[in-house]
């Protein structure tokens, strides 16, 4: 089970990058992105449903993960980018322009971390401490995407 998490937690160990782990991970969200995508065509509470059940799932693993690294938020942790950047992408339909964009304000955030991202990153513990801050940061994003394109 500790190497399925691990696999999961680090982005298939993409979180082992030696420099912008956080980056790679969200491009490893790219299958899973266009994947929800197809999700929205047929439905957009489908697509909902299935990301919500991927922060959730995303929350438990980093907590799991976070156990077996024994360090809290670890960079080699990086499903919470995966997760951020398909919110950054949810229910939006996706151009190229779009999905460029989305990455891009998804990483300013993730990075800035404006509220309320700051606090979840800063005092909650665990996984969901770990992912919301992200999640917060695609939310970010996705509405800006909205207005700008």
């Amino acid at each position: 089970m500790r190497a399925l998490i691990l696999f999961l937690a680090t982005g298939a160990y993409s979180g082992y990058a030696p420099v912008a782990s956080g980056t790679v991970g969200s491009l490893v969200a790219l299958p899973l992105i266009f994947l929800s995508a197809q999700l929205l065509h047929v439905s957009a509470v489908l697509q909902i449903c299935a990301l919500v059940l991927a922060i959730a799932g995303a929350c438990w693993v980093a907590g799991a993960a976070e156990a077996y690294l024994d360090e809290h938020d670890s960079g080699k942790i990086v499903v919470d980018e995966i997760v951020g950047f398909l919110t950054a992408t949810a229910l939006l339909d996706l151009t190229f322009p779009r999905l460029i964009v989305a990455f891009f304000l998804f990483r300013l955030f993730d990075i800035l971390k404006p509220p309320p991202a700051r606090y979840f990153d800063q005092h909650v513990s665990g996984g969901v401490g770990v992912v919301l801050d992200d999640v917060c940061a695609g939310i970010y994003a996705n509405l800006i995407v909205r207005v700008l394109l």
